[in-house]
């Protein structure tokens, strides 16, 4: 079985990422869960180029944000001082991070925990949010609800996921397909780029599955306790027709 589980790097390309990532439709649901005291620490954990972290430090809040990927801060950084904010973005694997200080709430939005393979990987970077929550603080997280029948039906076909043009005018276009591994709960997601109407390369997309019980079972196993649980950012409930599973958490006591 080939383990070698990835995302493309031209993905990753600042202005390509946000033109295709420019929805706030779960802004308002992490806003809502800030601490009431502007004083709080607030720890974003993949950030990403700042699209929730700028919006929430413009608010008032003193908010730390952290990515793997330097391309991706370095856009964030310039979209903070254009802003005229003044954010830390630290560059870090969050399965490592050690930032010897503890925050009210951290938050992992996006699916990116989909991008942790193995069930190590998960639990080294819930750790580090159980070692860098205060003790009456709050863990957001959101990922996907796995929707094997839409895996099945869509195995490896083809079909234009997103057209759209950047801030620096290329016109792009994304074809995907998948499939996937039953052992590794891995689904292999490809991405072919079109950019101004010529094909431009293949990315790799794979996203790690984990299916509701066994999230909860592993959340728990880690020291959380489950406040809430929803199926969307609306505060629905959980349910099978859920695309998404969203956790309120706090530490066991």
């Amino acid at each position: 079985m080939n383990t070698d589980y990835k995302v493309g790097d031209f993905i990753y390309n600042a202005d390509i990422y946000d033109g295709l990532n420019n929805s706030l439709s779960d802004l308002e649901f992490y806003k809502k869960w800030l601490p009431q005291n502007k004083d709080a620490k607030i720890l974003e954990l993949c950030c990403g180029t700042g699209r929730l972290t700028i919006p929430i430090a413009k608010d008032g809040y003193n908010i730390k944000g952290v990515d793997y990927t330097l391309s991706m801060l370095e856009r964030a950084k310039e979209k903070a001082f254009q802003a005229g904010l003044k954010i830390d973005f630290i560059e870090a694997d969050i399965r490592e991070l050690n930032l010897g200080e503890k925050f009210d709430l951290i938050f992992i939005p996006f699916n990116s925990i989909h991008h942790l393979y193995k069930n190590e990987d998960l639990f080294d970077a819930l750790k580090v949010v159980r070692n860098h929550l205060k003790e009456k603080g709050l863990f957001l997280l959101d990922c996907f609800n796995p929707n094997i029948q839409y895996i099945v039906e869509n195995e490896r076909e083809q079909h234009v996921i997103a057209e759209y043009t950047t801030k620096d005018k290329r016109r792009v276009l994304i074809k995907q397909s998948m499939h996937y591994e039953n052992a590794s709960q891995i689904n292999r997601i490809k991405w072919q780029y079109f950019i101004d109407n010529k094909f431009h390369s293949v990315q790799n997309m794979d996203m790690r599955l984990f299916f509701p019980q066994e999230l909860d079972s592993y959340l728990k196993q880690i020291g959380f306790n489950i406040i809430h649980k929803f199926g969307d950012f609306t505060e629905g409930e959980f349910d099978d027709n859920s695309e998404k599973q969203i956790y309120i958490l706090e530490l066991k006591k």
